[in-house]
């Protein structure tokens, strides 16, 4: 008997953002910048709020995974696909700021006034 090497679960949009505040998902070194354009994130946001599907986050489990702030994963889970959209949902929903691909700190505002 084989076991299981991976397991999908759902979250909700609050829990996944609640486990990233409390810094149990955290982005690894490998991870490019913060790419996304405002209209990306209002898309996102948009898609969201209408029920649409957004894809999978995949995180993986490694405690020696070097991470963006120089720290290493002790335990927590890494997000290997699903950067871009956890950023977005970061930076819109709890106002965190985001490293842009020059490597700045910016907010991110996917709304006109």
């Amino acid at each position: 008997m084989k076991t299981q090497k991976y397991a999908v679960n759902q979250y909700l949009i609050e829990s996944v953002l609640s486990k990233v505040r409390e810094g149990e998902i955290a982005i690894p070194e490998i991870q490019r910048p913060f790419v996304w354009d405002a209209s990306q994130v209002r898309d996102l946001l948009d898609s969201l709020y209408q029920g649409f599907p957004v894809g999978y986050l995949i995180a993986w489990r490694n405690p020696d995974v070097k991470l963006k702030d120089g720290s290493t994963a002790s335990g927590k889970m890494i997000l290997i696909d699903g950067q871009q959209r956890i950023t977005a949902l970061t930076a819109a929903v709890l106002g965190q700021l985001v490293v842009n691909k020059e490597y700045r700190k910016v907010q991110v505002v996917c709304y006109r006034l």
